[in-house]
């Protein structure tokens, strides 16, 4: 009985497998230049955790990067919607984390960790605001803290004396003027970075195949 020809499939040619070079081509190239490919290659991002892709485009953020409890696959149309506001790129944890990844890449990630730890203090029960209070105002708002928000003087001093006696609402003077900041200067910027213009793009492409 004649054996039957086993094909090998290509490597380069394998889902979810990506190549910066040809095999024949990793021959005898320095490892150093095929690293430096590998990060400059832009990945396919249908299919892919939203974390993996964020990890791939901009390698040195991995590790301040959170895990994210669950995998969403994005929709071109999702990611469209994000140029409408703030808000409607806010409203989702994808949409979070894709910002957050942007503002970190421009050293300024405080602005929606506030934001967020906000977001997450207005559902507190009453007896944790003063200890949860206390640690959001140590880590953003303090005058010596090391993820300090840009705020006026006054809204400062007015937050540290609300938590003094936290409600609910302590910090929704703060909230506003950080939540302003990121839509009148870094979101503009995050809608003509390559982080939302790659993903977007290849989501497109992709919704066509």
């Amino acid at each position: 009985m004649r054996g039957a020809a086993v094909s090998m499939p290509r490597l380069d040619k394998m889902p979810g497998m990506f190549f910066s070079a040809t095999p024949k081509e990793l021959k005898g190239t320095d490892h150093s230049l095929l690293d430096d490919k590998m990060q400059k290659r832009r990945p396919k991002t249908f299919g892919m955790d939203v974390k993996a892709y964020l990890r791939s485009m901009i390698p040195h953020l991995e590790s301040g990067m959170k895990t994210s409890k669950s995998k969403e696959i994005l929709s071109a149309d999702e990611v469209m919607q994000w140029s409408q506001s703030l808000e409607k790129l806010l409203a989702t944890r994808t949409g979070q984390d894709v910002f957050g990844s942007f503002l970190k890449s421009e050293y300024s990630e405080e602005n929606i960790e506030f934001w967020l730890a906000c977001e997450d203090y207005k559902s507190t029960e009453s007896d944790l605001l003063r200890c949860k209070a206390e640690k959001i105002f140590k880590a953003f708002v303090h005058s010596d803290a090391a993820k300090q928000i840009n705020i006026d003087f006054r809204t400062r001093e007015s937050t540290a004396k609300k938590i003094k006696a936290p409600t609910l609402t302590c910090f929704d003077e703060a909230q506003k003027i950080v939540y302003t900041l990121m839509e009148k200067d870094s979101y503009p910027r995050f809608l003509k970075s390559n982080i939302y213009l790659n993903l977007l793009n290849d989501l497109q492409a992709n919704s066509l195949k």
